[in-house]
């Protein structure tokens, strides 16, 4: 069905660019291909949090976004402006906070801020005033006058992520920013993320920790092996792909296991994927019978995001026994 692209903009008028539109995305990596075919559109104040393996493109994805990479194919637009044709223009519209530091821990927490506040353009009294916004949700206002290297690693985070707000970006890329922090630097980093969404603010927040999805009220993208696999509300992909499991692990090698439900194996584990998990489990141990005494532990996973996550991750698993697919070339897409 074909899209009106007057509706969303009023009677008469277009509807805006989106902060963020990707369009059949490819990237290789040397041999390997990175992004295969990936499309994800973030709307003004929405947060989408991007889920999948080390190595799954999440890295990839931002970099090609922020321009640090050019896409072999597909298209990358930040409110309208393309990442290949107009890179630096489209750079401006955007802020990236990358999974590794980039603080001078020689300087001081200002001196750090004031020196990217004036790569962005600004200066002088704007420049300042807008070192003060982002350093007091943030926690860094008591901290300004202190040089970077004597702060902890949760503190230089918090300097590491100010430094992509100092602008005013409408689009927000965050790359594991919570990787590895304490306990105060990962609640005022959710609490000042849900702020910016809440002004309008577009944000791409990757993360290991499915509990901030939910803490952020983020919608979802899943990446495996370069491929999106699922997009959605949490409430969405654990109707559409979560389903209940009981996890066995044992000392060593699992059982055969003789259950009515389907059983999968992944090293030590065992996961009997059942549709009522928790009347499930006595039966499985049932069936265990002698091999009971090796189980070092059980895990009842009713459908929630956890179990999405893994679903998706064993249906995109390759079977070590098929043969290995032919190398694919990426081409290069034609931009308009």
């Amino acid at each position: 069905m074909a899209t009106d692209p007057y509706r969303a903009g009023g009677a008469g008028r277009p509807a805006p660019p989106l902060p963020l539109s990707v369009r059949g995305v490819g990237k290789r990596l040397g041999r390997s291909t990175a992004l295969d075919g990936v499309s994800l559109d973030i709307a003004e104040g929405e947060v989408v949090c991007l889920l999948g393996h080390n190595g799954a493109g999440k890295t990839t994805l931002m970099s090609l976004v922020a321009g640090l990479l050019r896409p072999d194919a597909g298209e990358i637009e930040v409110l309208g402006v393309s990442t290949v044709r107009s890179p630096r223009r489209a750079r401006r519209r955007l802020g990236l906070a990358p999974q590794e530091l980039g603080v001078y821990p020689p300087l001081t927490v200002r001196q750090n801020l004031r020196f990217f506040a004036e790569l962005a353009g600004l200066r002088g009294h704007e420049a300042g005033r807008r070192i003060v916004e982002v350093a007091e949700p943030l926690g860094l206002a008591a901290l300004l006058e202190r040089r970077v290297g004597r702060l902890s690693g949760g503190e230089q985070r918090r300097v590491h992520t100010a430094m992509a707000l100092l602008h005013r970006p409408r689009l927000l890329l965050l790359d594991e920013p919570t990787a590895g922090v304490d306990v105060e630097t990962r609640a005022r980093l959710i609490a000042y993320v849900r702020e910016l969404a809440a002004a309008g603010t577009a944000v791409c927040y990757s993360t290991h920790y499915l509990g901030e999805v939910e803490e952020l009220d983020a919608g979802v993208a899943v990446l495996d092996h370069g491929r999106l696999t699922a997009r959605g509300t949490v409430a969405e992909l654990v109707r559409d792909h979560g389903e209940g499991s009981v996890e066995l692990t044992f000392a060593d090698g699992p059982p055969a296991l003789d259950v009515p439900w389907t059983v999968t194996r992944t090293g030590r584990v065992l996961r009997v994927h059942a549709p009522e998990p928790h009347l499930a489990a006595p039966g499985i141990l049932a069936a265990l019978g002698d091999d009971l005494p090796r189980l070092v532990n059980l895990r009842v996973l009713r459908p929630s995001l956890e179990t999405v996550f893994l679903a998706l991750a064993e249906k995109g698993r390759p079977d070590p026994a098929a043969p290995a697919p032919a190398p694919r070339t990426v081409r290069a897409g034609r931009h308009g």
